[in-house]
């Protein structure tokens, strides 16, 4: 296994760190045909951890019907290039969701992972658009029949804090 202390950290997430307001619209029946959207803000900040090999992320989010906290919690396997990323929802401390798994390719990072939503298999897919850091753009989407079509159903865009 090679030394983590001999190579140079991924930079994949630099884009993040720091503290970011919110916008967040995601659509308010997943997997049910709606074209109904939500909006509403939240509060980002994100420190790197593990030597710059993984990163957690504080959220603060205002949905309409009360606000509530999560975390994501990042980790870089260096054998493998690649990035897992887990969610956990402070309306629900004692879970936290299986790990999507991709990479960054020109800016944009495509992670994947296999669940279930009430009871129905889907397959979750992220993407993060970094090509401009100074506005990131997060995309989450569901597929219930395989990655066959895709249903996006949340989205966040990012500015920094104190930013116009």
């Amino acid at each position: 296994m090679p030394s983590l202390q001999s190579e140079q950290p991924p930079q994949d997430f630099d884009f993040a760190v720091g503290d970011w307001r919110v916008k967040h619209r995601r659509l308010r029946e997943r997997l049910a045909g709606c074209t109904e959207w939500v909006e509403f803000d939240g509060q980002m900040s994100t420190r790197k951890v593990l030597g710059g090999y993984g990163n957690v992320e504080d959220n603060v989010l205002h949905l309409p019907e009360g606000t509530y906290r999560a975390l994501a919690l990042r980790s870089f396997d260096s054998r493998e290039r690649q990035w897992a990323i887990w969610w956990l929802d402070g309306r629900a401390p004692g879970r936290i969701d299986v790990p999507v798994v991709g990479t960054f390719e020109n800016g944009v990072g495509t992670f994947f992972a296999d669940d279930t939503f009430d009871g129905v298999p889907i397959r979750i897919r992220f993407h993060w658009f970094a090509t401009d850091p100074a506005r990131p753009r997060w995309e989450q989407a569901f597929s219930s029949d395989g990655g066959a079509t895709w249903e996006t159903n949340w989205t966040m865009d990012f500015v920094r804090a104190g930013a116009c």
